[in-house]
């Protein structure tokens, strides 16, 4: 199991030589982040209705980036950065990351089902957060901590997630067939404080960079009818 993430903080450490190495490096790992695609919104999904807060559960790679993306999503109150697939008991990034607890990263999408629907939210997911072809890794992690996922909560959700693969994968707008895995949300976990915000907090780190910050663009240009320029904050209260 490898993760790029945590060789970041030593290479800026290590001085000038180190940074520019890693950046590289990152830029050539990057590519599918930097490739969204063009998708049409799901012919299954909820009608927009006022109603009380919902949320939706995604896993697509690391959670730094995937957060970013839906923190500039209209209607989204919250993108919360955390675990879901395994126990509470494991549910810590040292123990996640050994790729052994059956947990993925994952975000929490608190939205208001008036604005925008589960669809739509599903749509944002495969068109730019993530790249769903991707078996078990995403970009420069790799390891079923990094898979791509979606945790439904219920019967809806489940049917809107599994219905838009199936269309997805018909029209073929990938190329490959899409391997996103849909399954029962038993419980999601949020990931320690440092995670949280984690592009906000350091828009210049290489990591970010190279694969996070192409995902905000890119949602921007292909999406700019659910996108919003100013990023909700964990904790910041909602729109």
């Amino acid at each position: 199991m490898t993760s790029w993430k945590r060789p970041v903080a030593a290479a800026i450490a290590a001085g000038g030589v180190m940074l520019i190495l890693w950046g590289a490096i990152g830029h050539l790992a990057a590519s599918a982040a930097e490739r969204p695609v063009a998708i049409p919104p799901p012919a299954v999904d909820n009608p927009k209705a006022a109603g009380p807060m919902q949320t939706a559960v995604l896993a697509g790679g690391c959670f730094w980036g995937v957060q970013a993306v839906f923190q500039h999503l209209n209607g989204v109150q919250r993108a919360l950065s955390g675990y879901a697939g395994g126990d509470r008991a494991t549910a810590q990034y040292e123990v996640v990351s050994s790729g052994q607890t059956g947990h993925a990263e994952s975000v929490q999408v608190t939205f208001d089902p008036s604005i925008v629907s589960y669809g739509e939210i599903l749509q944002v997911f495969f068109a730019v957060a993530h790249d769903p072809t991707q078996l078990n890794r995403q970009g420069p992690d790799s390891g079923t901590q990094y898979r791509s996922a979606i945790f439904y909560a219920n019967d809806q959700q489940k049917q809107i997630a599994t219905a838009y693969i199936a269309q997805l994968d018909q029209a073929g707008k990938f190329g490959k067939p899409i391997v996103t895995r849909v399954d029962p949300l038993r419980g999601f976990y949020a990931a320690e404080g440092y995670h949280q915000d984690y592009l906000l907090k350091h828009p210049n780190q290489p990591y970010i960079v190279f694969n996070d910050q192409p995902k905000v663009r890119n949602f921007e240009r292909t999406l700019p009818g659910l996108y919003r320029a100013e990023a909700v904050r964990v904790g910041s209260g909602g729109e």
